[in-house]
């Protein structure tokens, strides 16, 4: 009989295995890329666009053709749309990330001749009808003036201005900035990126050759998009160190986050840093969580992460705790950097880390489509999957000192940008 007062042996994951995608190409040009896998008859269709054009004057454009991009064609008001989507099963997703914008599409495959029309009419014809525009600019302004009250929004909207000026990255959006889309400009930016030379194709689930053909017949002939384009490169340098306060008096907690430009995920450190920040804030055991929600009792949560863009890298802590303990928080934050920096971890609490990573990989590739996020992730950084071959011995290798060494390279307190929305 089994003996429930003994917990289970706890091993370390040994071996982690991806599916690695078929790649293939439409006449038209565009790349795609299948991951083949599950035994339902469903599959997600991604169409990746890069975003193009960056104009600080005009920041909204590509968010919010993002957001309307399915409201209306020639031929098919935003209701059309969505009752011809919702007949078939499907689901029909608009995505707008700072590097990449995307329509996604989920169907059972005995729909996917139905359905890939109504895609092709969206990225070919969409109009951005004015109506829609004028209801997506006044919720958007509302939505904006609702965030405005919240301290960590605030706190995340300074940050980002601050180590990334006016980019994609770190625009400082305003209520006028909403007010001055126009219709014309939602057009001129569609016919400049929503094109066939600018998408990546990425596929998931029982996906084969009748499928293929299917969409190659639909999507790979030309289309009518064909505006001149530049795909956004940044470049970023480290701006001045120091402290942004923004001071509510009638605030009864201070929203904190802090740190800095760091690595992306194409730096041979990388995976060594995410081993460190997982250690240092990137999951509920961290030694943050520990001291200062745990043992002090400041907050009800604190975390760190890093993350990587194509054109930059930035590291950050962030937490929300009452304004009489801002300040102590503060010191506490830098007393876990700089015990990182000074002593070395133990084998006990650094196993710990690798077994809730590795065990957090293997999770994550619970299906088809998380193994094409993953397969994402590689490719839009210009890696394959070497990368994770490297992050999973990494996570299996690296040593105390190692993270010390880490540590002591990358977490200068003195060069993070600190911001605090509340009282300090």
């Amino acid at each position: 009989m089994l003996n429930r007062t003994l917990a289970p042996e706890s091993k370390q994951v040994d071996e982690i295995n991806f599916i690695e995608p078929l790649k293939q190409q439409l006449d038209n040009g565009i790349p795609v890329f299948t991951i083949n896998a599950g035994k339902q008859e469903l599959v997600r269709i991604e169409f990746i666009f890069e975003n193009v054009n960056w104009d600080q004057n005009k920041p909204l454009q590509a968010v919010t053709v993002s957001h309307l991009i399915n409201n209306g064609t020639a031929k098919l008001t935003a209701k059309d749309i969505a009752e011809k989507v919702d007949y078939y099963g499907a689901f029909l997703q608009t995505e707008y990330g700072a590097d990449q914008s995307s329509v996604k599409v989920y169907t059972l495959n005995k729909h996917l001749g139905a359905v890939l029309p109504i895609l092709q009419a969206i990225l070919n014809e969409s109009v951005f009808p004015q109506q829609e525009l004028d209801i997506y600019v006044q919720n958007q302004k509302q939505s904006l003036q609702v965030s405005l009250q919240k301290n960590d929004f605030l706190a995340r909207k300074h940050f980002a201005h601050a180590i990334f000026g006016d980019s994609s990255y770190g625009s400082n959006i305003n209520a006028a900035d909403y007010e001055a889309i126009q219709q014309a400009d939602l057009l001129s930016y569609f016919k400049a990126a929503y094109k066939p030379e600018n998408c990546t194709i990425i596929v998931a689930g029982k996906f084969e050759q009748p499928e293929f053909d299917l969409l190659n017949g639909v999507l790979g002939k030309a289309w009518n998009n064909n505006d001149k384009s530049v795909v956004n490169k940044f470049e970023f340098t480290k701006g001045t160190a120091g402290e942004i306060l923004i001071e509510k008096p009638e605030a009864i907690q201070s929203a904190i986050r802090m740190g800095g430009l760091a690595i992306t995920r194409k730096h041979k450190d990388f995976p060594g840093f995410q081993v460190m920040n997982c250690l240092l804030g990137g999951y509920f055991g961290s030694r943050l969580m520990a001291n200062i929600r745990e043992d002090k009792g400041y907050t009800y949560g604190i975390g760190s992460a890093i993350v990587s863009l194509k054109d930059a890298g930035y590291f950050f802590i962030a937490t929300e705790v009452g304004v009489e303990v801002c300040n102590n928080t503060l010191i506490e934050i830098e007393k876990e950097i700089d015990l990182l920096k000074s002593e070395l971890v133990s084998e006990a609490e650094l196993n710990l880390v690798r077994n809730y990573m590795l065990g957090s990989m293997l999770g994550s590739l619970e299906n088809a489509f998380s193994h094409a996020d993953k397969f994402k992730n590689a490719y839009f950084s210009g890696l394959d999957y070497t990368y994770y071959d490297n992050y999973i011995e990494t996570v299996k290798t690296i040593s105390p000192e190692d993270l010390k060494q880490l540590a002591n390279q990358y977490l200068n307190t003195a060069d993070f940008t600190k911001v605090i929305v509340g009282k300090k």
